[in-house]
């Protein structure tokens, strides 16, 4: 078309011809170009699918040796991280061998333009592609950093209730926000690295271009830069720039990847357990027995599902409604069902979260029952269950004449009350049989036996089911991944948040940056057009040589202008971007950390973990480069219109229009692409949550022998948030055809109006123009992709801001603090107290008035439903008043804030939590005591042999969730926090409804030594422990029946005098 335009000549009919074959070439371009791209994404999403399913079997084969290796955390984080770094290489991985090709061939014509010259080019190439690689692949992995984060973030979600309880949200927010920065500096540091990259990547093609047209010079003084050779030079330094910019990110991922492939491989290559042993139909003969058979197995501690209750009790069984009735009547369950919103249609939240502690171990023996086995094996089942329902259980299901009567049961206990009913009995001690033979011939034959049962006889255990009715129906139905489509008005909302968290400052700067650079860049395409112009028409060759050092010095320095204002705006962006990282992570983090615990117990942790990964991930280093990539292209379409404008004016007639169905694409593709992603965002959450949920139960589906079930389960999720990613595929590959046929239309129309224009312009303008249209097809799609990727990831801001809206607790320090050293005589006064657990439910408690007395023992105790979780609740407002107040020591409760009530509190609570880190930590996370308080309190709580046996002493690392702990340790360690916290009033929630009878003796006779000053409030599990109460509080439906001595209470033969007998427990058991 330049060579046309210089000669004049047979210019109409040829120029058209040369018009349709640039239009019809592109349109090949485009159309081989997205059938591969489909291909491509989808060979991608099927090595991605590949490894979430290798890592996910793996998990379930896992031997526990392994297992104790890898938190929770950083398992997921292989299957959402690494899976998803596989695959995006995967995407990329043909640039490896296609980038060096385009190189090569845009070479091989420079080649025939301009000659052995072009050598220069390609020696700047081979001097700077290395440098640049060697920066890309210096780009530091933060995996690690995300690793502990995610850890972290995932215990702090799990035991959130003893955070609040304890007040301890601000030291793990800061433990967070400490992780958070280490991971703010690696981004930091490849920020810095990509800055130098893009100063590299901008400035080699106008390098290549410089030594390219000097060397021209220098080989020939006659050599002329006619309109034809720049331009021609020009459409092929451009081809050079994508392959340039490409290889070193892929060089990079390859770099990323290969760190990824090897935390795979590290984890695939774990050990396995031996398959014998997680063989669930066992032959075979040990000790006497002989076992053949199916085998059920119920874990002491519960595990549910996210599902509804039949789901769980059937288990991927059919329904065998007569069975299911008789299973469900025998697990004492018929009652629970009228009470649940749904019956056995209500839906479990996550970690069976809105059903009590006692009901979720009965969904967990009626999984077993129904499975109909051989063998039942039965860790403690009874232990969390009351003295009329644990009567129950043994009677209709597990004893001689319940519905397991013809199974062989194995049943570990540490209630010796139905010893006497069983066929054989085992004793064991430090990990060996002591003892073994029927009841009889044990009593008569082992003193310490007989002894054993002398003591522990009168002791049972009953039951605190929290608000079952109330509390299930405030906790609501489930609980799952909401779909919150926002309105998309709400999307300019989502980039001002996002630019308040970047920094005005950052913003204008960054402005300023690219405004200047793609000026400059249009300036030196001008000189050079202007430069060619002139040379044609200058015949004086010594004027000539001279105006042409001047015209090279001129190009060279708007290279290196260009050159620093690219690093100015890398380096500016890569600060604004750190900035709102940081701002929006801490901002999310503060506002989880304030909802209520109602929050937590009706959304999945799946999901917040969600926002804390995949979200953070895309703003940390996706958004801030959509950003930078829709300003470039913004103001290149801009700067590329004004240019074919001023060669062609009549391409305003055909802007106008084109714009118009491009904004009419946009809009259309947008609005859908926005559902995809959310609908995406949303089924990727239930894989996350599977998967975690498959963690946890890992002992129960092995035993069940139900892997291959929960492997299809996950091939169901994983193919549900497939389905949404291959629309996602396919709505891309439509848009970039549409598009690329509205910008190969605007070359079309730029040749032609060169071809109408015919002599009346020169052959460097129309180089000139048609050069930058050829170059406005692929901006033009990156374009209105950049919009719409800003657009549909701007879903990630609005997820990690919705916290923001959400209602919270009360403040945690108000402007009225207590007194220092308050509460310094323990009296708790309810007055009128009323609480409900939602607006729109009945209350939970009615009109509850009550005085303790300084230092004084209160029982609390009351049937299933009874509240007397809710008033514990209360107490620490992790439920706010409906009416009536709280007062202890003469200050109104609602009147402060809550870490001053919850720090000065004291609570020992049922479920022994701790998080790993240091034993220390876990004592005392705001490092407040010192080593000597901290050994004294350990030894109260007969733990100093056992932590002094520890190689690290008190600076033992304690595993994920306390594992490499004993249950009854962990209630120990939770005994020694109360110790050290030395408050005027304990509460103690079922503290020892876990443990055997040694640690509950321990843990009873430590807290009547150690806070014999304070006040101390006993929810009752064993009856036996609030015998020796002052006052015993009994509660029934919300409402205080009995508030006296027990001595006095069981006079009245009331509520509390029927509790006690049906517990076994006498007049003269408790006198004695």
């Amino acid at each position: 078309m330049i060579t046309l335009c210089e000669n004049h000549s047979d210019l109409h009919w040829k120029g058209y011809g040369y018009a349709i074959a640039l239009l019809v070439v592109v349109v090949l371009q485009t159309l081989v170009h997205q059938l591969y791209q489909r291909f491509n994404m989808l060979t991608s999403v099927k090595i991605k699918t590949a490894a979430v399913g290798l890592i996910y079997q793996k998990a379930l084969s896992l031997a526990n040796s392994s297992r104790r290796k890898y938190t929770t955390g950083e398992i997921v984080n292989l299957m959402s991280a690494d899976a998803q770094q596989l695959m995006e290489l995967t995407v990329n991985l043909n640039l490896l061998w296609s980038a060096p090709f385009q190189i090569l061939m845009a070479i091989v014509f420079l080649w025939q333009e301009l000659g052995p010259s072009v050598l220069a080019g390609v020696a700047v190439l081979v001097l700077v592609i290395p440098i640049n690689a060697f920066v890309a692949a210096k780009v530091k992995h933060q995996m690690k950093n995300t690793d502990q984060r995610v850890k972290l973030l995932n215990e702090i979600l799990h035991g959130i209730k003893i955070l609040k309880l304890y007040a301890w949200e601000p030291s793990y927010q800061k433990k967070v926000v400490e992780i958070r920065e280490h991971e703010i500096d690696v981004l930091k540091s490849s920020g810095y690295l990509t800055t130098f990259s893009m100063l590299t990547l901008t400035c080699i093609p106008f390098m290549v271009s410089l030594a390219t047209f000097g060397v021209y010079f220098l080989l020939d003084e006659e050599n002329v830069l006619t309109a034809t050779k720049v331009f021609t030079s020009i459409s092929l330094f451009n081809i050079l720039r994508l392959p340039l910019f490409d290889l070193p990110t892929v060089i990079s991922a390859v770099a990323q990847t290969k760190v990824s492939l090897g935390r795979l491989e590290d984890f695939l290559y774990s050990e396995d357990l031996d398959p014998q042993d997680i063989d669930t139909n066992y032959s075979g003969s040990k000790q006497g027995f002989v076992v053949v058979g199916s085998v059920a197995y119920v874990s002491q501690q519960a595990w549910i599902q996210n599902s509804i209750l039949q789901e769980n009790i059937l288990f991927g069984s059919g329904l065998n409604r007569p069975y299911y009735e008789r299973v469900l009547e025998a697990c004492a369950l018929l009652p629970d069902l009228e009470q649940l919103p749904n019956g056995d249609q209500t839906e479990i939240g996550e970690r069976g979260v809105n059903i009590s502690v006692g009901q979720k171990q009965r969904v967990n023996l009626a999984r077993a029952v129904y499975s109909n086995a051989d063998l039942y094996l039965l860790d403690d089942p009874l232990s969390a269950v009351d003295v009329h329902v644990g009567k129950h259980l043994f009677e209709k299901l597990i004893g001689p004449s319940g519905l397991l009567k013809n199974k062989t049961r194995i049943l570990v206990t540490h209630n010796l009350t139905f010893l006497p009913r069983t066929d054989v009995i085992i004793v064991m001690e430090n990990g060996r049989i002591t003892h073994m033979g029927t009841y009889q011939e044990l009593l008569s034959e082992r003193a310490n036996f007989a002894e054993l049962l002398q003591i522990f006889s009168a002791e049972n255990k009953s039951e605190e089911t929290p608000q079952m009715k109330s509390e299930t129906e405030g906790r609501g139905r489930l609980l799952g991944t909401r779909l919150n489509p926002s309105p998309q008005r709400l999307w300019c909302l989502v980039i001002l948040k996002y630019l308040q968290a970047f920094g005005w400052l950052w913003v204008w700067l960054t402005l300023a940056a690219y405004l200047g650079q793609n000026a400059v860049a249009i300036g030196q395409n001008l000189w050079l057009s202007t430069w060619s112009a002139e040379e044609e028409k200058n015949k004086d060759y010594t004027e000539w040589k001279h105006l042409r050092n001047n015209k090279l010095g001129v190009y060279g320095l708007l290279g290196f202008i260009q050159g620093l204002l690219v690093c100015y705006g890398a380096y500016v962006l890569t600060r604004g971007s750190l900035c709102a990282s940081r701002t929006l992570h801490n901002h999310m983090l503060a506002n989880v950390l304030h909802l209520p615990l109602q929050y937590f117990e009706t959304n999945p942790v799946g999901q917040i973990i969600n926002r804390f990964t995949k979200d953070m991930f895309i703003i940390d280093l996706r958004f801030h480069y959509y950003l930078r990539t829709w300003l470039n292209c913004t103001l290149d379409v801009i700067g590329t219109i004004l240019v074919i404008m001023s060669a062609s004016p009549l391409f305003i007639l055909v802007v106008i229009p084109l714009g118009y169905l491009y904004f009419i694409i946009q809009r259309y593709y947008i609005a859908s692409s926005r559902q995809i992603r959310r609908l995406a965002g949303a089924s990727h959450s239930p894989v996350i949550s599977h998967f975690s949920e498959t963690l946890l139960g890992l002992s129960t589906i092995r035993a069940f022998g139900h892997q291959e079930r929960f492997i299809r389960q996950n091939k169901d999720v994983v193919n549900e948030n497939l389905v949404c990613f291959y629309n996602n595929v396919i709505s891309n590959r439509w848009l970039a055809v549409r598009l690329e046929f509205l910008g190969n239309l605007m070359v079309f129309f730029a040749a032609l109006f060169a071809v109408l224009a015919g002599n009346t312009v020169n052959s460097s303008t129309v180089g000139l123009s048609i050069s930058y249209a050829l170059n406005i097809t692929q901006t033009l799609n990156f374009w209105v992709r950049k919009a719409c990727e800003i657009e549909t990831n701007g879903v990630s801001i609005e997820r990690v801001c919705e916290y923001e809206k959400m209602d919270k607790e009360a403040p945690w320090i108000m402007s009225k603090r207590p007194p220092m050293g308050w509460p310094n005589k323990g009296i708790i006064e309810f007055i009128n107290y009323q609480a409900r657990y939602r607006t729109d439910l009945g209350l939970a408690l009615q009109d509850v008035s009550f005085q303790t007395h300084s230092k004084e023992k209160v029982g609390i105790v009351g049937r299933t439903g009874a509240g007397k979780s809710t008033l514990t609740n209360c107490l620490f407002r992790i439920i706010e008043r409906a009416g009536g107040k709280i007062i202890i020591d003469g200050i109104d409760i609602s009147t402060i804030g809550l870490h001053d009530l919850r720090g000065n509190l004291n609570i020992i609570p049922q479920d022994p939590v701790l998080f790993s880190g240091t034993l220390q930590s876990n004592l005392d996370p705001f490092g407040k005591y010192s080593d000597h308080e901290l050994w004294e309190a350990v030894e109260l709580c007969d733990l100093k042999n056992f932590v002094q046996s520890l190689p690290k002493k008190l600076l033992h690392e304690i595993s994920e969730g306390g594992e490499n702990l004993s249950v009854g340790q962990r209630q120990l360690v939770c005994l020694a926090r109360a110790l050290l916290r030395k408050t005027k009033i304990l509460i103690l929630d079922e503290a020892t409804a876990s443990v055997d009878m040694e640690t509950d003796n321990l843990v009873q006779s430590t807290i009547r030594r150690e806070f014999h000053n304070c006040t101390v409030l006993t929810i009752a599990h064993r009856l036996h422990t609030i015998m020796d109460s002052e006052r015993v509080l009994v509660l029934g439906s919300g409402r205080i029946i009995e508030f006296d001595t027990p001595h006095n209470l069981l006079l009245q033969q009331g509520v509390f005098s029927k509790m006690v007998s049906e517990a076994g427990i006498t007049q003269d058991t408790n006198n004695s």
